[in-house]
């Protein structure tokens, strides 16, 4: 494995589903889910993310073709889908949460609610695909998959250490830091999207 492509693509996955990402996701679900749970939860949605990482990223070629999907057809759609859903955070709605764990909170609500921007993330599997089926080689499929486990097992050991604190943190501070993530990640989705129209040959668009 190359540690500077390893480096690269390890980099991108934490930009895009990395702590700073999904903590605040996990700091809504301890406002009502006790930390044994919260943990519980954490560790479905952890293996599940990285069952989906790793089905994705080893069939990205197959899948790409099967579907007819180009690459700057996946960043167009990726882009929309993240830019929806940040939105979503801006307004205070949390787009993907059936809201039924308010009165009853169990875990399966708690993954439930941890799909979109987490176990299936927009941004983290629109990566996974297109730096996947950047090359055609099992070894550099490898060096992707590897580095995507690596950012969800990180975000997996924060979340385990830091549940008591994201127990306590007040639920304003969270709606918050929430908006303002919002905002930040509309942007990032918006910059998918014109990367997707660069790829498109856009005239004006010159991502590079």
């Amino acid at each position: 494995m190359n540690p500077f492509t390893y480096s690269a693509t390890f980099i991108t996955f934490f930009s895009v589903v990395g702590p700073p990402k999904v903590l605040l996701a996990f700091a809504g679900l301890a406002q009502v889910h006790p930390i044994r749970q919260l943990r519980t939860i954490a560790l479905i949605a952890s293996g599940a993310a990285v069952l989906v990482g790793l089905v994705a990223g080893a069939t990205a070629p197959w899948l790409l073709d099967l579907f007819h999907i180009s690459t700057p057809a996946l960043q167009l759609a990726g882009g929309v889908i993240f830019f929806i859903y940040a939105v979503g955070l801006v307004l205070g709605m949390h787009l993907g949460s059936d809201g039924s764990h308010d009165d009853a909170p169990d875990t399966l609500s708690g993954v439930r609610d941890l799909l979109m921007p987490y176990v299936v993330s927009p941004l983290a599997m629109t990566a996974v695909l297109v730096e996947s089926a950047a090359r055609d080689s099992v070894g550099w499929r490898s060096t992707v998959v590897g580095a995507y486990v690596t950012v969800i097992a990180l975000d997996l050991l924060c979340v385990l250490f830091l549940a008591p604190l994201l127990r306590r943190t007040h639920h304003a501070t969270i709606e918050l830091f929430g908006r303002l993530l919002g905002l930040l990640l509309a942007a990032v989705g918006v910059d998918l999207f014109l990367d997707g129209l660069a790829e498109l040959g856009v005239p004006g668009l010159d991502r590079h």
